[in-house]
């Protein structure tokens, strides 16, 4: 089920569904259909377009990130822990004396000025490694842990979790360490894309997180006419927001949200 998630998700995006409705046109172009194919092959352009323009991307973006201010560490309440979410690193291979960041490694820095700043005595980087990964790699929260303690992080203050595949692992197992420790209270780091999934998932487990939303995207810009040029990076990142507004939707349907 995972895997055929992961799919799906991969098929909505605007590069594959763009790639999909191409194919459908040059199928639709040969069996002499050529009003019906031109239209699906301007439609299926026209979409890859939209979504590769930063003026379209930013907005969408802005809907999800708008929902969480950027404060600074000294604004937020105390807790009882600070919960870093995965999905920053690239799997880590054991032979390698260093993970890889990725985009979202934001949330470790500010997992880090929370931990500094004392907000809470415990850090809790969460996230596993998919099971179709090779065997001699690490998960996210491993790479994490490796992050926050050369960000001066006390190895005696991360409670590392390594099982979470998933934001909804991520809220059931926290919610478990929050049990067993007699924990009350956390801030849930995470990046102000992915905040309003991570918010709703661990609500839906009981649990009021506190949101430090961090890896802000979206920023205003007077370039109006560069704005509507395609860009590489634009259609990837359109590709979160979609896979974002994907989820949210399935984990309504599914009473993962609150």
């Amino acid at each position: 089920m995972l895997y055929l998630t992961k799919l799906l998700t991969e098929l909505a995006y605007p590069l594959s569904l763009a790639m999909l409705m191409s194919v459908l046109a040059i199928v639709l172009l040969c069996f002499h259909y050529r009003r019906l194919g031109l239209t699906v092959l301007v439609a299926g352009m026209g979409w890859l377009y939209l979504w590769s323009t930063p003026v379209f991307s930013d907005w969408v973006r802005g809907t999800l990130e708008n929902r969480y201010e950027y404060l600074a560490v000294e604004e937020l309440p105390q807790a009882d822990a600070i919960v870093v979410m995965g999905g920053a690193f690239d799997p880590w291979p054991m032979d390698m004396p260093y993970p890889n960041m990725q985009q979202a490694a934001d949330r470790y820095w500010h997992g880090a000025r929370l931990y500094h700043a004392g907000r809470a005595p415990v850090v809790i980087p969460s996230g596993g490694l998919l099971p179709w990964r090779a065997e001699d790699l690490r998960g996210d929260a491993e790479s994490g842990s490796v992050l926050l303690t050369d960000l001066g992080v006390p190895e005696e203050a991360l409670i590392v979790e390594t099982e979470a595949l998933t934001t909804r692992d991520n809220a059931l197992r926290v919610a478990a360490i929050m049990e067993e420790r007699g924990m009350e209270s956390i801030i849930v780091v995470t990046s102000a894309l992915h905040m309003r999934r991570s918010v709703g998932s661990f609500r839906a487990v009981g649990i009021e997180p506190i949101p430090a939303a961090t890896d802000f995207e979206v920023v205003s810009s007077t370039d109006t006419v560069g704005r509507w040029f395609p860009r590489a990076k634009t259609l990837f990142d359109s590709g979160r927001a979609i896979k974002e507004y994907l989820g949210y939707f399935v984990y309504r349907l599914r009473g993962w949200v609150a």
